[in-house]
């Protein structure tokens, strides 16, 4: 047994979770850490393992968000009663804003992955540093029942234009939300629920190769402690992000993001 991989293991899991909710690109940072740490580039079954541990802290954090429309969507549809009517229409913009990424994801995914580097992730950090900076003072006055298709369409290029490696996808879905005019606290629970299908949808697509993976049975302890450490994380960094979203601090992810991408093209 590895100790050591172990240990590297979880370092990447804690990155992978703490980075995911936060605008401030995970699979950048995972990328980051993965070449300090001297583990090389990870693999897709990690990707889709630490992936699927951020999607699970996500779905208990908004477990109650989900029942309740996954139920009025039921409703409505059975009944056309009103009352269930805004929630329907939510889920209708969440399926909207999920198709943009979905295609692209689809369509792109092997150019994507054959154009990473230090300084894609440097430059895409800047350009959600400044975008972060351009919205910091901006609060909408949309709520869940005042979204319209065009706005989920928009926010769901942004979440698409967050394929990018270095663009963080919750950056690129609150900031576009916001952009069209949506309050902060409905841009947040609008980001995270746009998450859970493109999330569950590369989980799906992934899983062959998780099954093919050859080396399940040496990595099966390292990469049990890194989904382990990255359900934790995501789990706390959610829960603190959402704190920093009532405080209406987002300008704070700004400068980091400067920072990081300045000591990227230093020190890469």
């Amino acid at each position: 047994m590895d100790i050591i991989l172990i240990i590297k293991m979880i370092i990447i899991g804690l990155v992978q979770g703490f980075t995911e909710p936060i605008p401030v690109s995970s699979s950048g940072h995972v990328m980051i850490a993965s070449q300090i740490l001297g583990l090389g580039e990870q693999g897709f079954t990690f990707a889709i393992l630490t992936n699927t541990a951020s999607l699970l802290a996500i779905l208990f954090i908004y477990r109650k968000d989900i029942l309740r429309l996954a139920y009025n969507t039921i409703q409505y549809l059975k009944t056309k009663d009103n009352k269930y009517k805004n929630d329907f229409r939510f889920v209708c913009f969440i399926i909207i804003g999920t198709i943009p990424a979905g295609v692209l994801g689809v369509l792109l995914s092997d150019f994507i992955a054959a154009n990473v580097s230090m300084t894609t992730i440097a430059i895409m950090l800047f350009v959600t540093g400044i975008a972060l900076w351009l919205i910091r003072n901006r609060n909408g006055v949309k709520g869940e029942a005042d979204i319209t298709a065009k706005d989920a369409f928009l926010v769901g290029l942004g979440q698409a234009i967050a394929l990018a490696p270095g663009i963080s996808r919750s950056g690129a879905t609150i900031i576009s939300s916001i952009a069209v005019g949506i309050k902060q606290e409905t841009a947040l629970r609008f980001s995270f629920l746009l998450y859970i299908p493109v999330s569950l949808g590369g989980v799906i697509l992934g899983f062959s190769d998780f099954i093919g993976e050859p080396n399940k049975a040496e990595l099966a302890l390292p990469y049990l402690s890194a989904f382990i450490a990255t359900l934790i994380m995501s789990y706390l960094a959610m829960k603190w992000f959402m704190g920093i979203m009532k405080k209406g601090k987002l300008v704070y992810f700004t400068y980091y993001c400067f920072i990081v991408g300045i000591l990227l093209l230093i020190f890469f």
